[in-house]
């Protein structure tokens, strides 16, 4: 079965301040692009809700590699996410998990998926990547 792939990325004008994310679909022929952003937030935020948004626009599961650049979004469910859960979302230090709404709302939305997770370096000539970068910052809202 064919994957779909999905490159996401968040940007933020100030951190925080205005913020926007973007996610660019990739499907055989098909292509689609999201964008949004929130007047008052960071950039590891908008990172988080660029892969929420993509993965809540799939019609349907499907296998799906994820790109990003965000050491912060693939740490944090793939290595992080179970001991933070475990620990009744508290860090290792046992401090609060920060964007808790946003981590259990991604663990939501990729419960039942096939996903592989794929770290691209930012701003490193990556066309998905940079799609993604420049869909992040048009989604920042306008003062």
């Amino acid at each position: 079965m064919k994957r779909v792939e999905m490159y996401t990325d968040g940007a933020c004008s100030g951190n925080p301040g205005p913020g926007g994310w973007g996610a660019l679909l990739l499907f055989g022929k098909h292509r689609r692009e999201l964008k949004g952003g929130e007047a008052n937030t960071t950039n590891n935020r908008m990172e988080l809700m660029a892969v929420i948004e993509g993965m809540k626009a799939l019609k349907r599961r499907v296998p799906v590699t994820i790109y990003t650049d965000s050491t912060y979004v693939m740490k944090g469910i793939t290595e992080w996410i179970e001991g933070w859960k475990a620990r009744g979302w508290k860090t290792a230090a046992k401090a609060p998990v920060k964007n808790v709404d946003l981590w259990t709302e991604l663990d939501a939305v990729l419960a039942g998926h096939d996903v592989h997770w794929q770290w691209v370096k930012g701003h490193s000539g990556n066309e998905g990547n940079e799609t993604a970068d420049a869909l992040a910052r048009a989604g920042i809202p306008k003062p």
